[in-house]
């Protein structure tokens, strides 16, 4: 958004806890992976791109273990994205754009931003956004109960970058893996500090087998941790890993937090008004990997209604119109992630054991992650489901 602003020619002020040595060295911070839409607007707003070094994600694959036959699968599929997604660890990409931004001629404050700060700034700026994923911050904005499903984790969240892995086969890809009533595991290339990688992400429902990583005292531990669990449900995906190693010391993260949306205008005590944005306002579980790709897109539709504003001013009222420009589409996303928290209906399973046999089926399963809006209306209506389904057997039947 700084980016796209400066670009613009307005003036911003940009303030973070971190500036980019402290990024660079800490934590990684995400799963994130980009897809085609969302990554043509990070190129259109002239930031910085790794196409040359970032492995492309040049697809999406479904498994399902068999729960009858240990080792073996009862869905098992691949389809091809029409764009190459990617992923990047946020921590190159904050770094390199927190400098780009300064050098563009954005004052980049180092403090933590709390109401204090925020007073300040809404006194000397036109429009304040809060882009924070989380933090007190956060807090200012009341709760949505209206659009909030869910009052506590539904997932309990384990990451490690790793080199090593071997390659999916025929083509690269979202290795996404449902195990019912244990979770989810995600496999899929990216680029972190030290080069080409791997993201493996555990998504382990609260008390099963999968919440393991409470008491891992080291990263050693953690990825000793993740291969007994790929060797016990995926072992598929354990037969890649056996010369996995950690990317960095700082390459594994493990939490949970309640997915939720926020009411979009925070009013501070001097009765001055700022704007949340992206996860401030709208967080999803990342089952669906959908966090990096909303917020890009939050910031195109605010940007745009930046300039479209001219010389109007701010206000609360126009906050609210430009949340809700952004909820016309974050809705479906909330939708669709909130539906795969959930135990999978016999619909959804029917559609996702079609697409191995249909590859239109299975390819339009794949490029919704690009626009989820293309999961609706079939992902939550059996009925339509069945339509879904048939409409692609009837492609095949003209195919032969």
């Amino acid at each position: 958004m700084a980016l796209g602003l400066l670009d613009r020619g307005y003036r911003v002020t940009l303030m973070t806890d971190r500036d980019s040595d402290a990024i660079v060295r800490g934590r990684v911070m995400s799963s994130q992976c980009v897809f085609g839409e969302a990554l043509q607007i990070e190129q259109t707003l002239g930031s910085h791109c790794w196409t040359d070094t970032c492995p492309p994600v040049e697809g999406i694959g479904l498994a399902v273990p068999h729960p009858e036959q240990p080792g073996r699968k009862a869905i098992d599929w691949a389809a091809r994205l029409d764009r190459n997604a990617m992923s990047v660890d946020q921590r190159i990409k904050m770094s390199v754009w927190l400098n780009e931004a300064q050098s563009r001629g954005a004052e980049v404050v180092l403090r933590e931003a709390g109401v204090v700060e925020l007073e300040s700034l809404a006194a000397s700026h036109d429009l304040v956004l809060v882009s924070a994923g989380k933090g007190s911050v956060v807090d200012l904005f009341p709760r949505d109960a209206d659009r909030t499903l869910f009052n506590k984790p539904q997932r309990a969240l384990a990451l490690t970058y790793l080199h090593g892995l071997t390659p999916a086969a025929d083509f690269s890809r979202v290795a996404f893996n449902i195990i019912p009533g244990v979770g989810e595991c995600f496999i899929f290339p990216a680029l972190t500090l030290s080069g080409p990688c791997h993201i493996l992400m555990f998504e382990g429902i609260p008390g099963g087998p999968m919440d393991c990583f409470n008491d891992v005292s080291s990263p050693s531990e953690h990825l000793e941790r993740s291969l007994v669990l790929l060797k016990n449900y995926l072992p598929w995906e354990h037969a890649r890993c056996a010369r996995a190693q950690l990317t960095d010391e700082h390459a594994t993260l493990s939490g949970r937090f309640t997915p939720g949306v926020r009411q979009p205008v925070a009013t501070l005590p001097s009765g001055r008004h700022v704007l949340g944005m992206a996860d401030a306002l709208v967080l999803n579980d990342p089952v669906t990997g959908q966090g990096a790709n909303s917020a890009i897109k939050c910031c195109e539709i605010y940007l745009d209604a930046i300039l479209r504003s001219g010389d109007a001013p701010f206000s609360a009222d126009w906050m609210l119109k430009t949340f809700e420009r952004y909820w016309d589409y974050a809705r479906y996303v909330v939708q669709w992630t909130n539906s795969m928290l959930m135990p999978p209906p016999a619909h959804i399973l029917k559609v996702f054991a079609a697409a191995g046999e249909h590859p239109s089926l299975a390819s339009s399963i794949a490029n919704a992650f690009d626009d989820p809006r293309d999961f609706f209306p079939w992902f939550l209506d059996a009925s339509e489901s069945e339509r879904f389904i048939a409409s692609h057997s009837d492609v095949r039947r003209m195919g032969a």
